[in-house]
């Protein structure tokens, strides 16, 4: 699964990326970068990956705000603003991630659009879909799977 659209550059492709692939790319490229689009209640409540490990720091920065959830209109300019302190650059790999894949698709689009070259989505998430028992975070996504995480 990944998000195809006509720009005016061309196709823009946002991959599906596995949360093992993407702590791969994080450990082994020192220029990849994770960004976490999730709401500030996420972050604090549910937690979020936990980088150092990897030599890395977590970018957090909302899509949609809490707790009106619509998307916020500065969200590009804000994650540009981050990327440019952290010196990545548009050709360097970006990661998005959200709860389970769908706001982090969004915002990779959003960012391709601004003319970053390497924006994938993390598939599953933080905590992945719904399982029959209606939770998160026990079979698919970030924490399944074991990567660190922390939470506050």
């Amino acid at each position: 699964m990944g998000l195809s659209s006509a720009g005016t550059g061309g196709a823009v492709v946002i991959d599906d990326v596995t949360v093992e692939k993407v702590w791969d790319r994080l450990r082994s490229d020192p220029k990849a970068v994770l960004v976490d689009v999730r709401t500030k209640a996420e972050w604090s409540f549910v937690g979020v990956p936990d980088l150092a490990p990897a030599g890395k720091q977590l970018h957090l920065v909302e899509w949609q705000t809490f707790p009106a959830g619509q998307v916020d209109p500065q969200f590009a300019d804000k994650l540009m603003s981050a990327l440019e302190a952290a010196s990545v650059g548009k050709d360097d790999e970006i990661f998005f991630l959200c709860r389970s894949g769908g706001r982090s698709m969004a915002a990779a689009g959003a960012m391709a659009a601004k003319g970053y070259l390497r924006c994938r989505n993390v598939a599953d998430g933080f905590e992945g879909p719904l399982d029959p028992r209606r939770h998160r975070g026990g079979s698919v996504g970030w924490k399944a799977a074991g990567l660190p995480w922390t939470q506050t």
